[in-house]
């Protein structure tokens, strides 16, 4: 799993911090939706600015310890597909990685 950004904790209750891959380098935010409509809606809109470029969604690691952490999707016109990672806080609770999260494919 690579680590493709690095995050700390926004004083609005969300996630500030950069992004950083082989075609995309920017410094992004997660900000708590605060219209969230139904049980499926996103906790958190990724923006660029003021452009929201993906959604998170509240999530638990499967196995003995879980872990909460955001399933984050991120889109943009320069990739051939959603970027989809997991943002996992550190332990102090303060900082968080973002981590590529690669979707499995079938081989012929």
């Amino acid at each position: 799993m690579a680590v493709i950004g690095t995050f700390k904790l926004a004083k609005n209750g969300g996630w500030e911090g950069n992004i950083r891959t082989l075609c995309f380098e920017q410094k992004i935010g997660l900000i708590p939706n605060d219209d969230q409509v139904n049980k499926n809606a996103p906790a958190f809109r990724v923006m660029l600015g003021w452009q929201r470029i993906g959604e998170a969604w509240e999530e638990k690691t499967d196995g003995k310890t879980p872990r909460d952490y955001l399933s984050v999707r991120i889109d943009d016109l320069s990739f051939a597909a959603p970027l989809r990672a997991g943002l996992f806080p550190d332990d102090d609770g303060t900082s968080a990685r973002l981590v590529r999260i690669r979707q499995q494919t079938a081989h012929s």
